[in-house]
């Protein structure tokens, strides 16, 4: 990466100068998907892409989200690095036969000699007051397909670095973008030493409890770290960024330090990402738990009205109920004793 940049933006604003950098540092980068063009897409990521590179590098496609795919899969196929965008989270459900059939499996199917170097962006998540087939938490069915890597940013530094990591990945990536983040802003700075593609980071040190997350949710198991130090709780945060690869000896380090964990995701509960991660941890972490790990999800529902959301999603209050019920014994730690 050779960009300067030093400065503050948005997360969407970060993302929209990932893209122009990387465009601008390699022809075969090409950007495309429904209104990514003149409008600069419905969240305006792809803000003024087209203007100053091109329709040929930047432009907008049918409205059929397999051909987006397909077309990218071709392009991959002969050279090119396409980054495409899904608009919305359950809009991409049309190309899943796509991604998971052909996209996921080419790379092995051929032993290695088709590289599919294809970064799909999914705005995903609620948090936006959206409707139906607008808020999805759709995660786990990439995760769950092997040859995809899947990874979320939860803030601008983030979304920057791991965009241009993903588009220099040799292997498919689904990048999922938690939408009600998008105008949050933060110090993005490239040439920092940043972790690897697969890399899960601490973003607040703790003793007590570790509190695991990502995407939307971060920001507001931040939150709940900081009421819980309030009531004498010492909770360490992780931001998972991957999802598939899953960097369990980052986050199993933390819970043998900590003894207790809480899964914290938008998603709904059952068969939710967050059960993924309870099982890992149970199967390597088990002699060093002092509770069971604890998942603080969405319901197990149909995406709710926009006037309901706030009560579907995980709030702080849930986080901080689910902390209480990890078995202290008599009362809360203090200072970090147990």
């Amino acid at each position: 990466m050779t960009a300067t940049l030093d400065t503050t933006l948005s997360l969407a604003g970060a993302l929209n100068r990932a893209l122009a950098d990387a465009l601008a540092e390699d022809e075969r980068v090409l950007v495309f998907g429904e209104d990514v063009g003149t409008l600069g897409g419905v969240f305006r990521v792809t803000d003024g892409l087209a203007a100053r590179f091109g329709d040929a590098r930047v432009f907008d496609s049918p409205l059929a989200e397999s051909g987006i795919v397909g077309t990218a899969i071709g392009m991959a196929m002969n050279g090119l690095r396409p980054v495409i965008e899904m608009q919305f989270d359950a809009f991409a459900y049309p190309a899943f036969e796509q991604i998971t059939s052909h996209l996921a499996k080419l790379r092995n199917r051929t032993k290695g000699q088709v590289e599919l170097p294809v970064v799909i962006r999914v705005p995903y998540g609620g948090g936006i007051g959206g409707v139906e087939h607008h808020c999805d938490s759709s995660e786990v069915y990439y995760t769950h397909t092997a040859g995809l890597r899947v990874v979320t940013p939860a803030t601008p530094d983030d979304a920057y670095t791991l965009l241009r990591q993903a588009i220099d990945s040799p292997d498919p990536v689904i990048f999922l973008e938690p939408k009600r983040r998008y105008w949050e802003k933060g110090t993005v700075d490239p040439q920092r030493h940043s972790p690897g593609l697969d890399k899960a980071v601490i973003r607040r040190e703790g003793s007590d409890v570790t509190l695991i997350s990502y995407g939307g949710a971060l920001g507001t198991t931040l939150e709940a770290a900081e009421a819980a130090a309030e009531e004498g709780y010492s909770a360490e945060v992780i931001d998972l960024r991957s999802l598939a690869p899953f960097d369990l000896e980052t986050v199993a380090a933390s819970v043998r330090r900590t003894g207790r964990a809480v899964v914290v995701h938008e998603a709904s509960r059952f068969c939710g990402y967050g059960a993924e991660v309870a099982a890992q941890l149970s199967e390597t972490c088990f002699h060093y738990l002092e509770a069971p790990v604890l998942r603080v999800a969405g319901f197990d529902i149909p995406y709710p009205a926009p006037n309901l959301e706030q009560h579907h999603l995980p709030g702080v209050d849930r986080i901080l109920d689910a902390i209480e019920r990890l078995q202290w014994d008599d009362a809360a730690p203090l200072d970090g004793e147990k």
